[in-house]
This record gives C-alpha cells, structure tokens and sequence, in this order.
C-alpha cells in the first residue's frame, strides 16, 4: 500500500496477527510493516503512520545515507559525530597550554581542545574520548548486570575492531570496540550483556539467546540499531 503525509510518500506492507495494538517495524532495507490487530480498520493504520510519520522518515533516511555508503569526516568547527546515540557538533579550541590534545562533553557540542589545529592531532582526541567514555560505560553497565550471573569477567578490555563490538573468550576475558560510546546507553547494555552471557554459553545455541532474552526481551531491537548505524559509528 502507498500513503502520503505532510508531502511525503512511503510504501508499506499491512500483515493482521492475534495482537492487541499496532506495531511499525522497518527492516534493514528500508520495508516498512504495519503489524495491525485482526478487523483493524484502513483508518486506524493509517492514523498509527501519521502518528509515527516523524520517525518513520528518520528511520528512512538513515537507512538511505546507509545505502550511498559512509561520508569522510571533516575535523573542523560544526562537522558531527555521535555520542551515546545522538549527533552533535564539535568545537575545536586551541590551546598551547594543554598537557594533552582531550575532548570534554558539555551539552550541546563536544569541545575538542588541541596544541594545533592539525586533523590528525583532532581524530586522536575524539578517539582518546571515546576509548574512555565506553570503558567508563562498559563497566558501570557490567556492575549493573553482573547480579544475573554467578560469574565474573577476568578482565574488561577496549580495543579497536573492524569486526566485533565484543568477545568473550574461554578465560573470561571480555573486550569491547571503542565505538560503543556512540551507541545509546540502552544498545551498550545489550552488547555488555551479550558478552557476558558468553560467559555461561560461549556459542549462540539455543541456550545462549534464551538467556539474552530472560535478561534483555528487546535485544532485537538493540541489534536493529547497531545494524542500521554501523555506518555512521565513525571518527
């Protein structure tokens, strides 16, 4: 079916379940499916899109920038990089005074203070931030778990993998991508708890996935995130 609102148009697929309310999902690929109560009147379904058209073309237009492939960044006043699920700008300040080139969250942008306006000496900064900024995370969200387990990680690690954004090996030993400090706090958590459920399971059988569940039933939906802004989780 095709619907059109506040000047724009999407193509959308209805399926009728034994549920109780509507439910919007939008794949990897940009399909949009309205999951609808049986006997749900077109008007209602059509309502529930509006209702969420907002985010719909959000969703959209990620995937979209996703699809023409990553964009080089610019280290310079006002380019954007994300944190902890959101994009703000950054402001370079120049200091000669500083002992080392840091990056300072305050709000609304991230101040990025260097000796020298040099990218490279700027790239270093957002990534020693962020480095720290998901082992503070990992770890604060490993205590808040670590009461559904009887085990205890070895050691905690950030790392940086073009691969995984965790393992777990048969030490216990857990390391984390760097870039997880880009993510929403809720997408760091699944990935913490992801990894120290390979405590108990170390492969993804049946068991495994039973027990990401118990502990996290939305982790779908945390996937769902990291598939669709691996793109973007860049310095």
């Amino acid at each position: 079916m095709i619907h059109s609102y506040s000047g724009k148009t999407i193509q959308f697929q209805i399926k009728y379940k034994n549920r109780a309310s509507i439910r919007i999902l939008i794949d990897s690929y940009g399909t949009v499916e309205v999951q609808a109560p049986k006997r749900t009147p077109d008007e209602r379904v059509l309502l529930a899109l509006e209702e969420n058209w907002e985010l719909i073309q959000q969703k959209l237009n990620e995937i979209k920038d996703r699809m023409n492939g990553p964009q080089e960044k610019l280290y310079e006043n006002e380019e954007t990089f994300l944190y902890l699920g959101d994009t703000y700008p950054i402001k370079i300040i120049q200091n000669i005074n500083i002992k080392q080139e840091h990056v300072v969250f305050e709000g609304d942008r991230l101040h990025v203070y260097v000796k020298e306006l040099d990218d490279d000496k700027i790239k270093q900064a957002l990534k020693r931030f962020y480095y720290q900024q998901t082992k503070t995370l990992v770890e604060k969200s490993i205590r808040t778990y670590q009461r559904n387990f009887k085990t205890k990680p070895r050691s905690i690690r950030i790392t940086d993998s073009k691969r995984t954004w965790g393992t777990c090996d048969s030490k216990l030993q857990l390391t984390f991508n760097w870039r997880l400090a880009m993510a929403p706090r809720e997408v760091i958590d699944y990935v913490v708890v992801h990894e120290m459920c390979h405590m108990v399971h170390l492969n993804h059988d049946r068991s495994f996935w039973r027990l990401v569940g118990k502990i996290m039933p939305d982790y779908k939906e945390k996937e769902n995130w990291l598939a669709l802004s691996n793109w973007k989780m860049t310095v």
